[in-house]
């Protein structure tokens, strides 16, 4: 699909009620294959490889990435579809594109659920550390290559839940992290990453939508995040998953996919 200058991989599934899905920072629209698997019986399923990830284009600009031209190019997606209005779900990296959207475009949004999502940093400090850390991690995906990465960013913190994990579900998700493209990640990480997009957390109080927020237990500092959030958005439902981390749609992926079914369907 040729968006606003780009090529964009978008896949859809199912016929009712449209609904958005996001991956997150080095995943595609297959992240979400068993989610959709639930879901597609009672909606719409748009599945779109963000721009920097899976087989939509990765121009050289790392300004092209940037979360509000993103943003714009998914407005640009539903209209292409002859969609007006979604519901929006994205996880971290694309709840942030999400969220961003949601605030952009609020008319065109029935509800949203955020995994794992911030809306950014508050402080143009911690957005300019921020930064400098993204770029020094962009040179690394550069210069050591994406195998080097993918190992380096299997072991962070923030996925050491994903360890439990059956052995040929852990490979598959290696397996998809490895196809990725340095360049792609490099500059999404430049264009879109924590330090380079708007705080939103102003507008949050903006948003009369129902909103879901969907973290894991173990997953300590997006559990916080989403209870500032729910103090400021005026339709707000959290909701914490037991064993589980940052990533619950794949590390739970039944009680994830109720959990979001009944919220959209009942909310």
């Amino acid at each position: 699909m040729r968006i606003n200058g780009l090529e964009y991989h978008v896949e859809t599934a199912g016929d009712k009620e449209p609904l958005l899905l996001l991956h997150g920072f080095t995943g595609n629209g297959n992240t979400w294959n068993d989610t959709v698997a639930m879901l597609r019986d009672e909606f719409r399923c748009i599945v779109v490889d963000i721009i920097g990830h899976g087989k939509t284009e990765k121009p050289d600009d790392p300004g092209r990435y940037d979360i509000t031209k993103a943003a714009a190019d998914l407005r640009a997606v539903l209209q292409a579809l002859g969609i007006r209005r979604a519901s929006v779900l994205g996880y971290s990296m694309g709840g942030r594109l999400a969220l961003t959207f949601a605030v952009r475009y609020p008319q065109m949004v029935d509800k949203l659920v955020l995994e794992s999502a911030s809306p950014g940093l508050k402080t143009e400090a911690e957005r300019l550390a921020r930064r400098e850390r993204d770029e020094q991690l962009a040179e690394r995906i550069l210069a050591g290559g994406i195998e080097a990465f993918v190992s380096h960013w299997e072991n962070l913190p923030l996925f050491a839940s994903q360890k439990q994990l059956p052995a040929g579900v852990r490979g598959k998700i290696r397996k998809q992290r490895l196809e990725n493209d340095p360049a792609g990640l490099a500059n999404s990480l430049r264009g879109m990453g924590t330090g380079a997009q708007p705080s939103w957390w102003g507008r949050l109080s903006e948003l009369h939508f129902p909103v879901l927020l969907a973290t894991g237990e173990w997953d300590a500092k997006f559990c916080r995040i989403a209870g500032e959030m729910e103090e400021r958005l005026p339709h707000a439902k959290k909701i914490i998953f037991s064993h589980a981390g940052h990533a619950i749609h794949v590390e739970d992926p039944k009680k994830f996919g109720t959990m979001v079914k009944g919220f959209l369907k009942n909310c």
